[in-house]
C-alpha cells in the first residue's frame, strides 16, 4: 500500500482560502443583515401596551398626599390644582430631583454627571425652559421619552434614565408629572454634553440594548395578589424604580433578572440586598422598621441611612402616604429571597469598647485607628461606640448592631468618614461632618478598619488604595 504524498498547489490553496474568507464575510453579513431586520421589526412590532394597561389602577398606584389612606383610585379626568398636586407627590416618588439637580440653585435643570463603566452621563434639564429645557415638549414627546425611552427629537435616551421601569407607570400618572414640572420656574440652563467613548456615544446603539433589556409595556394588576401588593409592585417596579440601585448589573448594563434586590455597588456605595433573606436581606426586619426607615431613614438598632439612600428618604420616601409605604414593604416581603453568603445578619454585630482605657499614657507611633476614632468619633458616637441619645430622633447612632458597620465590605462606612451624613426630614435634621479633607487615605482606612473590627464585621476592611479610588466618586453625596 502506498502512501500519497500529493500535495495541494500553493496556487490553489490561496485560492481556498480566499473562497473560505469571502463565504465567512458572506456569512457574518447575512446574519448582522436577518438581525437587523429583526431590530427593525421588533421596533415596528413590538410589544404595545393592552388599552386596559392605562385605565385607573384601584388602589394599586400612588394616592395624593392630601388623600385619606383609603382612598379608591384616582379618577381619570383629574385636572387642574389636583392634577399638579398629584404630579408633586408622584415627582417625589421617582425621585426625579435627585437625578436631574445637580445644584440645589437650579432644581430640575439637570448638570449631574452620573459616572458609568462606558463613560460619564450628564442629565438634562427638565424644567419648562423653551431653550434649555422641555418646554417645548408635547405631551406626547414625554409619554414617548418615559414610555418608550425616546427624546423629542427621536434620539434614543441612554438608561440613565430609568425608563426600563417608568416604562410600567400609566399614562395618567404620567401626564400628572408632566403637569407639574410644567409649573416649576424655568431654568435657562445647558447642562455639559456626555462624555462616552467610541462607540457608546452613538446613541442608535441602543436599539440593541433595548432589545435584551427592555420590555415596553404598563402595569397591570396581578388579581392572584391583594390590592395592596398591587400599590406595592406598582411604585417598586415603576416610578420608585427600587432595581436600579439594588439589583446586580450584566455586562451591558442591563439589570440581572434571576438577582434582582439582591445587592449592588452604585458610585462605590453598596445598595444593600432587600430580598427578605433573613440574614442577608431584611428578612427578620419587622414590618414597622422597614416603614419608619422609608419614612425617617432610620430603625434603631437596624440601620440609619447615608449616602443615595438617605437623599431617597429625604428626596422621596418620606412623602409617601403610610399606605404606599406598606405596600412597598407587603410587596418586598413576597420577592425570592436570595442569600448573599454572610453568616449573621448586618446588625447583629459589635461589642462595646475600652481601649480609651488602654490608649491612656501610651505613645502612639504612626497611623494608630483606636486612637484616631477616639480623636474624630468619640466626641458623637462615644468612645464605647454606643452612640450618644439612644434612639431619640436626633441621637447620634450607635456603631454596635448597625448594619454599614456589620456589612461583608466596608465601603459604606468608609464613604460615610468621607463625606459625612446629610439627611433632612420632618422627623429630624442629622448631620454628620465630611471628614474627607481633614483625614488621610490611610487614616480613614485605618479609622474603618478600628470600627469595622471594634464595632462590626472584623472580616470586613478596607485598603489606602480602596479609599483612594472611593475618594474620586463623582457624587459626593451630601
Amino acid at each position: 500500500m502506498t502512501k500519497n504524498t500529493s500535495r495541494v498547489p500553493p496556487e490553489e490553496a490561496l485560492v481556498q482560502r480566499a473562497r473560505h474568507r469571502r463565504f465567512r464575510g458572506a456569512t457574518l453579513a447575512a446574519a448582522f443583515s436577518l438581525f437587523a431586520l429583526y431590530v427593525a421589526w421588533h421596533e415596528a412590532h413590538g410589544p404595545e401596551a393592552r388599552p386596559e394597561d392605562e385605565l385607573p389602577i384601584t388602589r394599586a398606584r400612588a394616592d395624593a398626599a392630601s388623600q385619606p389612606a383609603n382612598a379608591a383610585a384616582t379618577p381619570a379626568a383629574v385636572t387642574g390644582n389636583d392634577l399638579v398636586k398629584r404630579g408633586e407627590y408622584l415627582t417625589r416618588a421617582g425621585d426625579c430631583a435627585a437625578c436631574h439637580t445637580a445644584d440645589k440653585s437650579r432644581p430640575f435643570a439637570g448638570g449631574l454627571p452620573i459616572d458609568t463603566p462606558f463613560g460619564t452621563i450628564v442629565t438634562p434639564n427638565i424644567t419648562p425652559d423653551p431653550a434649555t429645557g422641555i418646554g417645548r415638549w408635547s405631551d406626547a414627546d414625554f409619554l414617548r421619552a418615559m414610555h418608550e425611552g425616546i427624546g423629542k427629537g427621536g434620539e434614543r435616551l441612554y438608561p440613565a434614565f430609568p425608563y426600563a421601569e417608568y416604562t410600567r407607570v400609566t399614562e395618567q400618572d404620567v401626564l400628572a408629572i408632566r403637569a407639574y414640572l410644567n409649573t416649576l420656574t424655568p431654568i435657562h440652563y445647558t447642562p455639559p454634553a456626555n462624555n462616552l467613548t467610541f462607540p457608546f456615544n452613538q446613541r442608535w446603539l441602543m436599539a440593541f440594548w433595548n432589545l435584551f433589556n427592555f420590555t415596553e409595556g404598563r402595569f397591570v394588576p396581578d388579581p392572584k395578589h391583594s390590592a395592596e401588593w398591587n400599590r406595592g409592585a406598582y411604585l417598586v417596579q415603576g416610578l420608585a424604580h427600587c432595581d436600579e440601585c439594588h439589583t446586580p448589573r450584566n455586562f451591558m448594563q442591563g439589570l440581572k433578572s434571576s438577582s434582582r434586590f439582591s445587592g449592588a455597588v452604585q458610585a462605590g456605595w453598596h445598595a444593600f440586598n432587600i430580598t427578605p433573606d433573613k440574614i442577608s436581606g431584611v428578612g427578620d426586619w419587622r414590618n414597622d422598621e422597614l416603614v419608619a426607615y422609608l419614612a425617617t431613614g432610620a430603625a434603631a438598632g437596624r440601620a440609619n441611612a447615608a449616602g443615595p439612600m438617605g437623599e431617597v428618604v429625604a428626596d422621596s420616601t418620606q412623602y409617601l402616604t403610610p399606605v404606599d409605604l406598606r405596600s412597598i414593604v407587603t410587596y418586598l416581603r413576597s420577592v425570592p429571597p436570595i442569600s448573599g453568603g454572610e453568616t449573621r445578619p448586618r446588625h447583629q454585630w459589635g461589642s462595646p469598647a475600652a481601649d480609651v482605657t488602654a490608649l491612656r499614657g501610651t505613645t502612639i507611633s504612626g497611623v494608630n485607628g483606636a486612637q484616631l476614632f477616639v480623636a474624630n468619633c468619640a466626641t458623637c458616637h462615644s468612645w464605647t461606640g454606643q452612640g450618644v441619645g439612644a434612639s431619640a430622633p436626633g441621637a447620634y447612632p450607635s456603631l454596635i448592631h448597625n448594619s454599614t458597620v456589620g456589612a461583608s465590605d466596608a465601603n459604606n462606612l468608609a464613604m460615610v468618614i468621607l463625606h459625612g451624613v446629610s439627611r433632612t426630614t420632618t422627623h429630624a435634621d442629622v448631620l454628620m461632618p465630611a471628614f474627607g479633607n481633614q483625614l488621610t487615605n490611610d487614616q480613614v482606612a485605618a479609622i474603618t478598619n478600628y470600627v469595622t473590627r471594634q464595632f462590626g464585621n472584623p472580616q470586613s476592611s478596607v485598603t489606602v488604595e480602596q479609599v483612594a479610588k472611593l475618594r474620586t466618586q463623582l457624587r459626593p453625596w451630601q
